[in-house]
């Protein structure tokens, strides 16, 4: 895995990095092939809260985690362990789909009995996916502003709009630090 690690309102030092790499690249036991994407880490600083966001992009997969502390390396730590929970979920739920279906290999490494075990503990009640509500509604065409407003008014942390100009379906979103971000189509 290749590092690209970034501060804001913070210095990345040699002990920083060299922390994040030597935590981070445990994940790799998870898999047959150590991935060979990059892993975007971006630290920062508000009011003497340290935030770390870690991005690995795969085929097929994409790992997110982030997580605030007032320590660093406790957030380090805790986005690790966030990032763990999320692969033997994932991995649970392949590994079923392969033996329901007889699929072919898949991407992550066979594990030691102890972690097998405490993956079936922790997933193997949850059934998968539960949907208790659909909605239905017509998108209005707007701009992402409007958008943002309807979805104030609405109390909502997120709204689902058609873009006025490119005619594509967008979403916007309130983000933790309380700004707001887009997501559009590629």
């Amino acid at each position: 895995m290749k590092y690209n690690i970034r501060g804001e309102n913070i210095e990345v030092t040699g002990a920083i990095k060299s922390y994040i790499e030597k935590k981070v690249s445990k994940l790799e036991r998870y898999f047959e092939t150590p991935p060979t994407s990059d892993v975007n880490v971006n630290l920062s600083v508000y009011n003497d809260e340290q935030e770390i966001e870690v991005t690995i992009p795969m085929p097929n997969l994409l790992l997110r985690a982030e997580e605030k502390n007032t320590d660093l390396y406790a957030a380090i730590d805790l986005v690790v362990d966030k990032l763990e929970r999320q692969i033997r979920k994932y991995k649970t739920k392949i590994n079923r789909k392969t033996r329901a279906k007889g699929a072919p290999k898949h991407i992550f490494a066979e594990m030691e009995k102890d972690l097998l075990a405490t993956d079936t503990e922790d997933y193997d009640d949850e059934e998968g996916v539960e949907i208790v509500r659909t909605k239905r509604f017509d998108l209005k065409p707007m701009d992402s502003e409007e958008a943002v407003l309807q979805m104030d008014m609405l109390g909502h942390s997120f709204y689902v709009f058609t873009n006025a100009e490119s005619g594509d379906t967008n979403v916007v979103y309130r983000r933790h630090d309380g700004r707001y971000g887009l997501i559009e189509p590629s």
